[in-house]
């Protein structure tokens, strides 16, 4: 044998180990198919994830609308889950509640009405659900739990879900039960016959809405309870289910996940739970949190939205990778197709899925994602690995005589940061039902008989900005459209825009802080409440003072929002309804920088300024300054804000932020 010969034949060897190498996955409904598939969605709430993007100019806020809703746009989503707001915060900030008093019914306070009325617009068939994460202080009756009470809470949420229907069409279709305590059954029991007698035997159930236990349990042990449940949810399960759930042949659904930073490694997070939910824990609906990162990054869990719409003043928002990462399912799928029973794990690590609209179609989805690229914020994530690898896929039964799927592909590029989302590649040519691809690591393909699935586009936002230099609010809107001043994210308590007519002077229109008691929350929230606003320098803004004990506070360099406000430091310049003040560099009062007489009274209009530059602040009212020069070493940033001590009216107007 010459030197040529032996070289073929080394060739021809390597070319069959090669093909030899391929692992083979047969993909068939010949035994049967899996579960039902319910859809992938997005989490608007808990709380306040949304805040900023209602004060959008337009076009911007219509096309981060389209990303996130438009059939075969971008994310195209299939279900839409809302905060029943609590008047409490719950994470990022607060949510006004339908029933601030038992007295009071009111169904267009937020801005959730809203955004279910667009995600409706773009997609009549998307599912809404919603869940409370707060409460009310009425509705536990001076206890901060809702549940001691149960008609009192049942009514409650009826009657928000009643209340979509009648002023904004709206049919919501699940509603949620979530605490991080575990709660009496017969709450469920009572909710499911609260919402028949309501004429809403169509809305369902999920419970726990929280974890797989012990509700797994308790269901298989009451039939009643059994009945009044559809759907188990779980938060951030980690691909896994226990047996229990499963045995109680209901939906299960990871109906909160995510909540990771919406960078490259968080868009490979998504990717991997999308597929592996269904292949390790048989859930047919996956929800994110959140929906849209749109408020402000500095609050806990920045940017751990799909998207990201944090700037309304400039109009800048980013198309992150986790939509294009959805779009990989969402636009070849539909809620009510069918997973195929042969789904699972790729021989050198990854998964595939497989679904079915029962009429032919055929989608499927692989993911090749690493260890380290694909880490969720929680749980922990085991070692595994991920090799490049061929993979040979064999469609049998009805699926035997397809000849050509559509192509889509994203590449992860964690070396050179030249990553490619959601690229349509050339149509593959299937013989006699055989395919073959070359899976590299940190990608995502979907394979699809559907030919209508597109990468939607608009020309580039504006270019990110920073806050304006200066703002003014006067707050003088006869008809507003949503019941939030722009810019301001509620912490603790509800600020609301106030039409006083017993005021004939310039003080008509206003802003009020609206709650009287204590809401029931699982957050760390504050004693105080707060709305924030970006960064600044100087605060002016006029203040309206109540009846004994009333406290105003103007912020500024306030540190810390959300669910960590409590331990906020920062400068807060009080006045309170006895006349005096006081200067404090942290929330909670411990560390006073200055204080003396103010000559406040009740019932009156007073102008508060406050001024910080570099480390020297200083307060005035009513244009005579109060003090001068107070030291503040840290923090060296943060945001301006307004607010009250505790729980009580207040009214707030002209409001105006000057950076110099």
């Amino acid at each position: 044998m010459d030197c040529r010969e032996s070289a073929l034949l080394v060739s021809v060897l390597l070319l069959a180990l090669d093909l030899c190498s391929a692992q083979n996955y047969v993909l068939s409904d010949d035994g049967g198919l899996g579960r039902v598939f319910d859809g992938i969605g997005g989490l608007s709430g808990g709380g306040a994830t949304s805040r900023l993007l209602v004060s959008y100019a337009e076009p911007y806020r219509s096309q981060v609308l389209d990303f996130l809703f438009k059939p075969n746009f971008g994310a195209s989503l299939h279900i839409l889950k809302v905060e029943i707001g609590g008047d409490a915060q719950t994470t990022d900030g607060t949510e006004p509640s339908h029933m601030h008093y038992e007295n009071d019914e009111n169904y267009y306070r937020g801005y959730e009405w809203w955004l279910m009325k667009e995600a409706k617009k773009r997609n009549p068939n998307i599912t809404l659900i919603g869940l409370p994460w707060a409460f009310p202080g009425w509705v536990g009756h001076g206890k901060n739990w809702p549940y001691d009470y149960p008609d009192v809470t049942a009514t409650y949420v009826v009657n928000w879900i009643l209340g979509a229907k009648q002023y904004h069409d709206l049919d919501i279709q699940y509603v949620g039960i979530w605490n991080e305590r575990s709660f009496d059954n017969k709450y469920i029991k009572l909710l499911r016959y609260t919402l028949d007698k309501s004429g809403l035997e169509r809305v369902k159930i999920i419970a726990s809405d929280n974890l797989w236990e012990p509700i797994a349990f308790s269901l298989l042990l009451d039939p009643e309870l059994s009945t009044a449940v559809d759907v188990i949810g779980a938060h951030y399960p980690g691909t896994t289910t226990i047996t229990e759930a499963l045995k109680t042949q209901k939906k299960l659904w990871s109906s909160e996940d995510y909540s990771t930073f919406n960078n490259e490694v968080g868009g490979g997070c998504w990717a991997r739970i999308l597929n592996q939910n269904y292949v390790n824990g048989q859930m047919t609906a996956t929800i994110s949190w959140n929906l849209v990162a749109s408020y402000y990054e500095d609050l806990p869990f920045g940017r751990d939205g799909l998207m990201t719409a944090e700037e309304p003043w400039s109009g800048n928002y980013v198309v992150e990778s986790p939509i294009w990462i959805t779009a990989h399912t969402t636009q070849f799928t539909q809620p009510g197709w069918t997973y195929l029973q042969t789904v699972g794990h790729l021989a050198q690590g990854g998964s595939y899925i497989a679904l079915t609209d029962g009429k032919g179609n055929l989608t499927v989805v692989i993911e090749t994602m690493t260890h380290n690229h694909s880490v969720c914020i929680r749980p922990p994530l085991p070692p595994f690995n991920v090799t490049s690898q061929n993979a040979t896929f064999q469609l049998k039964g009805s699926f035997a005589s397809i000849k050509e799927l559509q192509v889509w592909r994203s590449q992860f590029d964690f070396k050179t940061s030249k990553a490619s989302f959601f690229e349509k590649l050339k149509p593959l040519k299937l013989v006699d039902g055989l395919f073959t691809l070359n899976l590299a690591e940190d990608e995502v393909y979907t394979l699809t008989t559907i030919s209508t699935g597109s990468k939607g586009s608009y020309p580039d936002p504006p270019p990110s900005a920073p806050f304006p230099k200066v703002y003014k609010d006067d707050f003088d809107v006869r008809n507003p459209p949503f019941s939030e001043a722009p810019y301001f994210a509620d912490q603790t308590g509800v600020f609301e825009y106030y039409i006083n007519l017993t005021d004939p002077g310039p003080h008509v229109f206003t802003l009020r802080q609206v709650l009287t008691e204590r809401p029931i929350t699982w957050a760390t929230d504050a004693d105080q409440t707060i709305s924030a606003d970006t960064h600044t320098h100087k605060i002016y803004i006029y203040v309206y003072i109540f009846s004994p004990p009333c406290y105003i506070v103007i912020l500024y360099r306030v540190d810390k929002g959300g669910q960590s406000i409590r331990s906020a430091k920062g400068v807060f310049f009080w006045v309170f309804a006895d006349g005096t003040y006081k200067v404090t560099n942290d929330l909670v009062g411990e560390t006073v920088l200055a204080e003396g007489q103010s000559g406040t009274e009740v019932y009156g209009w007073y102008t508060l300024s406050l001024t910080v530059k570099g480390q020297y602040a200083s307060g005035s009212l009513n244009g005579y300054p109060l003090w001068k020069n107070a030291v503040v070493l840290t923090p060296k940033a943060g945001w301006a804000a307004i607010g009250t001590r505790s729980f009580e009216l207040a009214q707030f107007d002209n409001f105006a932020l000057v950076a110099e």
